[in-house]
């Protein structure tokens, strides 16, 4: 498979300077983009040295699927892979998108609360290409917006969806089941947060409904991760889930969750919105 990885940062220029120096905003961001870069490129042996397309070859040998990306009349691959960097302590989303730097996207700062209706109208207002994409958080915890809001403005304004978290930071995983393990991202000071969200009541009765979906997975022949991963694309109104990934053997293990995407019956369905108990209701099943 070839994975386009795409960063905006000016700090991220190519230069002369030590690169052995990673004390800088700017060289601590190229350390970061080199290591995505070499997960990248481990999937260059499943690219064909045949002159075919980039879309035909990650198909054939990958099994990838590609959806629309709402009315827009663009389409992407129903997984992509999303990384985040810092710059002198700010978090910087540099999940890659070639698609999105061709739109005149209007920047939302969290202070207006702009709806993207809103960003929408305002688009339309001063001539400008209106956002076509809404990008949410989306997993088996996680499931009001985009299985509620966003089918409506899909209708409204035709709007796509591109998801991310689908295993919850970790947490689906199945590796916080037995308490919180010294190396993982749970234990770190910066995600306390993270922590007390697992520990919390709500947290462990997720971890026993884990323990549950995990018979699912073994029946099914898949890991839990690609349980969820697959879940998250048997929602047809997903037209891209963003992975994370911190090795090529966690890439290509959620990679694998379109395999079982098949699987997803409604039978199957079922018997997770079962164990979960939090499937959503549109407005017309609550008049219903």
């Amino acid at each position: 498979m070839q994975v386009s990885i795409a960063c905006t940062d000016p700090h991220m220029k190519r230069g002369n300077g030590d690169h052995k120096n990673t004390s800088s905003p700017g060289n601590a961001a190229r350390a970061k983009f080199r290591t995505v870069a070499i997960i990248a490129r481990s999937f260059g042996a499943f690219a064909p040295r045949h002159h075919i397309s980039l879309k035909e070859s990650t198909g054939k040998l990958t099994g990838m699927k590609y959806r629309n990306l709402g009315k827009s009349g663009l389409r992407v691959s129903c997984l992509g892979l999303g990384t985040w960097v810092t710059f002198g302590g700010q978090i910087t989303d540099e999940e890659a998108y070639s698609v999105t730097r061709q739109f005149n996207l209007i920047p939302l700062p969290l202070s207006l609360s702009l709806s993207l209706q809103e960003a929408y109208s305002v688009a339309r207002q001063f001539n400008l290409i209106p956002p076509v994409c809404e990008q949410a958080e989306y997993h088996l915890f996680q499931r009001e917006k985009v299985e509620v809001q966003l089918p409506e403005l899909y209708h409204k304004i035709g709007v796509g969806a591109m998801t991310w978290s689908p295993l919850a930071c970790g947490i689906i995983t199945g590796k916080y089941q037995n308490g919180i393990p010294e190396t993982s991202r749970a234990s770190m000071k910066s995600y306390q947060w993270l922590k007390e969200k697992i520990v919390s009541e709500d947290g462990r009765k997720q971890q026993a409904k884990l323990k549950e979906l995990g018979h699912i997975a073994e029946k099914l022949g898949c890991t839990l991760p690609q349980l969820a991963v697959a879940w998250c694309l048997r929602n047809e109104g997903v037209s891209s889930v963003l992975l994370g990934s911190s090795s090529p053997e966690q890439l290509t293990e959620n990679l694998g969750s379109i395999q079982f995407l098949p699987k997803m019956t409604s039978h199957v369905v079922s018997d997770i919105d079962h164990i979960l108990g939090n499937k959503p209701y549109s407005k017309k099943e609550y008049r219903s």
